[in-house]
């Protein structure tokens, strides 16, 4: 339901900006749109790869085969309706064979905190930018304000259930309400890894921080170079703001796949506030649709080259 109101208001918006001059404006993008297809997004997978890869209490786990899971799991979280969680249970899933589970969903775990944190200092340095520059005193920026503190509370509270044995505990009280099948056994397993990295690892900890947060501000460069090619250029603190409320969006609305629709309504509210064309936000938007639907078959296709090499039976 949460994807069919996504869809219809994202048609919405198309049908209410000019359809004909939002498809001109990408069509002018020509072999540029193939610069977007590759720069910086496969910089960003890098990135964030090396940020998962610190996630681990220790090194073991080839980065070909992180970089391929972690390509295969975020297409799942953007094409699923699955809270943008059912990529990271895909992720540990094609890591089986490779570490136990004990080691693989921790970590899939502290990556997804990691690159939360690390969104939120870069949504806090979006809000600065706004706020000394761009968008002072703005009732957008207020907003952001108020999703900054209640993203931190979330955070704050998820690292600390992380150190308490959480999942042991949901174990317990799935097993009390009827449900079967529960390991409690094993995950408490998974807290006393989370622990123990909380506990002895603080460099990999801002490591996977750090790396998660690069990758994050390269996205501004991604909305610099799309708005450029669209002929409506800004500086690269617009573009970082653009970018940092778009991603505050996105965790607002994490129940929608993608966030379609409403990420390019919060786009359209943005590109106001910064005297930019809704029209010129429609069509930003759908380049960057573009280029993550690209990506998605990359990562389907990575799943499915992943699973079959794992599934395949052994010869002799």
């Amino acid at each position: 339901m949460l994807l069919a109101l996504g869809v219809l208001l994202l048609a919405v918006l198309v049908a209410q900006n000019d359809p004909a001059a939002i498809l001109a404006s990408i069509a002018q993008l020509s072999w540029r749109l193939a610069l977007v297809l590759c720069f910086p997004v496969t910089l960003v997978m890098v990135l964030d790869t090396l940020g998962w890869r610190f996630a681990f209490l220790r090194d073991g786990v080839p980065f070909g085969t992180l970089l391929s899971a972690r390509l295969a799991g975020e297409a799942f979280n953007l094409v699923t309706p699955t809270a943008a969680l059912g990529g990271e249970a895909v992720k540990a899933w094609l890591l089986r064979g490779v570490v136990p589970l004990d080691v693989s969903v921790p970590s899939v775990i502290v990556a997804k905190t990691t690159i939360t944190l690390a969104q939120g200092l870069f949504l806090l340095l979006g809000v600065v930018l706004a706020w000394s520059s761009a968008l002072p005193g703005s009732a957008l920026l207020h907003g952001m304000l108020w999703l900054l503190t209640i993203e931190t509370v979330a955070l704050a509270g998820f690292v600390v259930a992380q150190t308490r044995g959480l999942f042991a505990w949901g174990g317990r009280l799935a097993a009390q309400l009827g449900v079967q099948g529960i390991k409690t056994d094993a995950l408490a397993r998974i807290d006393d890894v989370l622990a123990r990295f909380y506990r002895t690892a603080p460099a990999r900890l801002v490591l996977s921080i750090v790396f998660h947060f690069i990758a994050w501000v390269l996205g501004s460069l991604e909305t610099w170079l799309i708005l450029g090619f669209l002929g409506a250029p800004v500086s690269l603190t617009a573009a970082t703001v653009i970018e940092a409320f778009g991603t505050a969006v996105r965790f607002a609305t994490f129940l929608i796949p993608a966030s379609l629709g409403v990420l390019e309504g919060g786009y359209v509210v943005t590109f106001a506030a910064l005297g930019l064309g809704s029209t010129t936000a429609v069509s930003f938007s759908l380049v960057r649709r573009i280029r993550e639907a690209v990506w998605v078959g990359l990562g389907l296709v990575a799943f499915a080259a992943t699973r079959s090499r794992t599934e395949a039976p052994e010869t002799t």
